[in-house]
């Protein structure tokens, strides 16, 4: 059991999947500053960009970009009040 969680960190934690967790953060955000898209929304619009990648790379791009979206959906609604997704609608009150 322990060879096969080394195994599951040690593909997770390349550069290569490490560099695509970090644009699929980054695109998340972009797209979780505009109001009215969410991370399902962001996801469908991005798959494409995952076609060409490896699964595994691909899936975590998409995880990345599903977590960036949420925490950008919470920027809009804390600085202009406006939340990105329903999610954030506390965050308008509160900041």
């Amino acid at each position: 059991m322990i060879d096969n969680l080394s195994f599951g960190l040690s593909v997770a934690f390349t550069p290569t999947n490490m560099l695509f967790l970090l644009i699929g953060a980054f695109v998340g955000m972009v797209v979780g500053l505009f109001p009215g898209f969410g991370p399902a929304a962001g996801i469908a619009i991005l798959i494409p960009m995952t076609f060409g990648l490896n699964p595994t790379t691909a899936i975590i791009m998409l995880s990345g970009i599903y977590y960036g979206s949420m925490y950008g959906g919470t920027i809009t609604s804390i600085l202009i009040n406006t939340p990105g997704e329903s999610a954030t609608v506390a965050s308008t009150l509160d900041g």
